[in-house]
C-alpha cells in the first residue's frame, strides 16, 4: 500500500504549503507562488488552485500580459473543470476589459459566449459573438499547467486537460485506459471529437432546431438522473442485519441449482456483494414508486385510460 502512503503524504504537503504560501505573502518568490498554483490543479484540488492564482496576482507585481493569463487560467477551471460558468464569464470579461490587447483575449471572447450560451442567455451570447466578430479557431497562446501533448493549430492539449477527460470517463471505460498506447488512442479519439465539434460550430450547427432541442432532451435527463441520486440514496439505509434478512428471504435467487434441479444454498460471505446489489436496488425502486406516487398527489396528476384505446 506504498502509493496510498505516497498519495497521503503529497496531501500534507500541498495542504501545508498552501499554509505557507497565504501567510508568508509575497516574501515567496512569485515563480514559487505560480508553480504551486500549478500543483494543486494538476492534483485536481481546483478551488484551492484558484485560490492561489488569485493570491499571485493580488500580491505580486505583474506585466498586464501576466494578469490576463493567469486570469484566463482561473476562467478555463471554472469554466472546464468546476462547470462553474459565472464565475468562469468574470473571468473571461476581466480579459476583455481590462486586457483588450493581451494574447488571450480572442479565446476569451470564444468562451464569453460559450459561457452565455450554457446559462441559457442566447440573446446575449449573439451579442457577444457580433461584438467579437471572430470565426477561425483561436490563435492565442494558453498558458496552462502539464505537458503539452497535442495541439490543434496554436491550442494547447495537456496532460492536465487529458487526465481529466479520462476521469470523467465513466468507471468501466476508465480501466480501459492504464497505459501510454491506450491514452494515445483516447488521445486521438478526444481530438476527433474537438476536431468534428469545431467544424459543427463553425457550420452554425449549435443553432439547429434538433441540436437545441436534443440539447434541452439531454439536460432534462441529466437533471432527472441527478436530482433521483440525491433522493433515492436519502431512503435507503443499509446495515448487515437487513442484508442478511433480505439474504435469508430470497435464498433460492442465489441458490446454485444442479442437474437433478435441486439448489445449493450458497454461503452468505459469498454472495454478500450480489446481495448488497440487490437490496439496494429493491429499495430504491421502492423509494422511487413512493416518491412519483407523493408527487402526482402533490400536483393533482389524472390519467385519462379509456382515451388511450
Amino acid at each position: 500500500m506504498q502509493w496510498i502512503k505516497k498519495a497521503v503524504l503529497i496531501g500534507a504537503v500541498l495542504v501545508v504549503g498552501f499554509s505557507a504560501c497565504q501567510q508568508g505573502g509575497a516574501n515567496l518568490p512569485a515563480e514559487t507562488v505560480r508553480d504551486f498554483a500549478n500543483a494543486l490543479y494538476n492534483r485536481e484540488l481546483y478551488s484551492q488552485s484558484i485560490s492561489e492564482y488569485e493570491f499571485y496576482m493580488r500580491n505580486y507585481k505583474l506585466d498586464d500580459e501576466e494578469q490576463a493569463n493567469i486570469s484566463y487560467i482561473i476562467g478555463n477551471i471554472y469554466f472546464e473543470r468546476i462547470k462553474d460558468y459565472e464565475n468562469a464569464l468574470a473571468y473571461y470579461l476581466r480579459i476583455k476589459q481590462i486586457y483588450p490587447g493581451s494574447n488571450v483575449v480572442d479565446e476569451s471572447n470564444k468562451r464569453i459566449v460559450e459561457c452565455l450560451e450554457r446559462l441559457e442567455r442566447s440573446a446575449d451570447a449573439q451579442q457577444a459573438l457580433e461584438e467579437a466578430t471572430f470565426i477561425d479557431a483561436s490563435k492565442a497562446r494558453k498558458s496552462r499547467p502539464g505537458a503539452v501533448v497535442a495541439t490543434i493549430g496554436d491550442r494547447e492539449i495537456t496532460t492536465g486537460d487529458l487526465d481529466y477527460e479520462i476521469k470523467m470517463l465513466p468507471p468501466y471505460m476508465k480501466a480501459q485506459v492504464k497505459d501510454g498506447s491506450s491514452k494515445l488512442e483516447f488521445l486521438r479519439q478526444f481530438l476527433a471529437t474537438e476536431l468534428l465539434y469545431d467544424s459543427a460550430r463553425r457550420k452554425g450547427l449549435e443553432r439547429d432546431p434538433e441540436v437545441i432541442e436534443n440539447a434541452f432532451q439531454a439536460k432534462k435527463n441529466v437533471m432527472v438522473q441527478k436530482l433521483l441520486q440525491e433522493e433515492l440514496s436519502k431512503d435507503v439505509s443499509l446495515s448487515e442485519e437487513d442484508l442478511r434478512n433480505y439474504f435469508q428471504a430470497n435464498l433460492a435467487k442465489y441458490s446454485e441449482v444442479d442437474s437433478t434441479g435441486s439448489g445449493t444454498p450458497p454461503r452468505y460471505e459469498d454472495v454478500r456483494g450480489k446481495v448488497t446489489q440487490d437490496y439496494i436496488l429493491e429499495k430504491q425502486q421502492a423509494a422511487y414508486e413512493r416518491m412519483i406516487e407523493r408527487m402526482m398527489r402533490a400536483q393533482a396528476v389524472e390519467i385519462f385510460e379509456d382515451r388511450l384505446k
